[in-house]
């Protein structure tokens, strides 16, 4: 049957088909050389333990593990240690661009006033060479004899 939902649309219930899996048994590893017990390097002792009831059991006495030395642990560790470095590292590197970038904009400014002082220099030398009174008159004299003007070209 169609049932309402929260939303208002009927759900159809439709029989669904089944499908059974099986698993499929792993077969066991095939050895192809038989297996042959190994003797332990050294002999276990054997040890007798006698109960409070009078019985006695015997068999191999088991060692405990022992646990391995601990390694003794800096006072820091390691990954504080060179999170440290690097932002020391990075604070030199940050000082030594602000330097730069400073070396460069004074080395800019001084190159602009280079330029300016030549300007001046240059500027001042042509202006000494108009405005001095040299006995021409200021000017350079150009005799010319015979100037031909053809379509307002000069043909010396």
């Amino acid at each position: 049957m169609n049932e309402p939902t929260p939303y208002g649309r009927p759900v159809a219930h439709e029989a669904a088909a089944v499908e059974i899996h099986h698993p499929t048994p792993l077969t066991p590893a095939q050895h192809t050389a038989p297996l042959v017990p190994v003797q332990p390097g050294t002999i276990p002792t054997v040890a007798s333990v006698v109960l409070p009831d009078g019985r006695v059991v015997t068999g191999y006495a088991i060692e405990p593990n022992k646990p391995e030395p601990a390694v003794a642990k800096p006072a820091v560790s390691r990954t504080a240690v060179n999170i440290a470095l690097g932002g020391i590292g990075f604070g030199a590197v940050c000082g030594g661009l602000v330097l730069l970038t400073t070396f460069i904009a004074a080395l800019a400014a001084l190159i602009h006033q280079l330029i300016i002082l030549a300007a001046v220099i240059f500027g001042g030398w042509i202006a000494a060479q108009l405005f001095s009174a040299s006995g021409h008159g200021g000017g350079t004299t150009v005799n010319i004899r015979k100037a031909i003007f053809k379509r307002n070209h000069f043909h010396g």
